[in-house]
């Protein structure tokens, strides 16, 4: 009877804070999230007439000349051990090479990176987001240097007026704070959406 006594408290315990802890307070903070940041709530999804096209806050494999190109995605190319993988922007495998500065793969990946931007870009310097993977993988956006630098060849490709893509960029770009704080940058999926829109034009 003593023991049953003492367990019951404990088990009362447990199953209040599972009900708290467990159903109450996540269900609570999701709605709260819902109603105060819908769209970051949901994924930040983006849509083209009435279709989702993807999300703003993970990047796209855009190969066509016609698209500006994301930054590249460490789940493309060779790992630490040699292995080849090839699964660009997926999610479900997020995450960078762990590859140190002196790693003879991970410079032979940026030299690689360097020579197919400028193949396709024209000769000049290369921004370093352009040849050099995010952490995650996922990067939705580069600099606005990177994209400024690839305008001209989208614009080539489309038959635009360079002028106009790179005021698109511009348009489009975030800027750092107080110009001191991040770089500028832009979001490669709605730029593209942006330019697609524009072409239609």
């Amino acid at each position: 009877m003593s023991i049953a006594r003492e367990i019951r408290p404990a088990i009362s315990l447990v199953v209040l804070f599972t009900l708290l802890t467990g159903f109450i307070l996540p269900e609570a903070f999701t709605g709260a999230v819902q109603l105060a940041l819908p769209s970051q709530a949901n994924g930040s999804l983006l849509t083209l007439n009435g279709q989702v096209v993807g999300s703003a806050i993970i990047g796209q494999n855009f190969t066509s000349a016609k698209y500006f190109q994301p930054r590249p995605s460490a789940l493309t190319g060779t790992d630490a051990k040699g292995n080849n993988i090839n699964t660009p922007y997926d999610a479900s495998e997020s995450g960078a090479s762990n590859m140190g500065p002196a790693s003879a793969s991970l410079l032979q990946s940026v030299q690689q990176r360097v020579a197919s931007y400028q193949k396709a870009f024209g000769p000049g310097p290369v921004p370093a987001d352009a040849a050099t993977a995010s952490g995650s993988g996922l990067d939705p956006d580069i600099s606005r240097a990177n994209a400024l630098r690839q305008a001209p060849a989208v614009a080539a490709a489309r038959h635009l007026d360079p002028a106009k893509v790179m005021n698109l960029v511009n348009q489009m770009a975030h800027r750092s704070f107080l110009g001191v704080v991040g770089t500028d940058h832009v979001n490669v999926l709605k730029l593209n959406l942006a330019l697609d829109a524009l072409s239609a034009r």
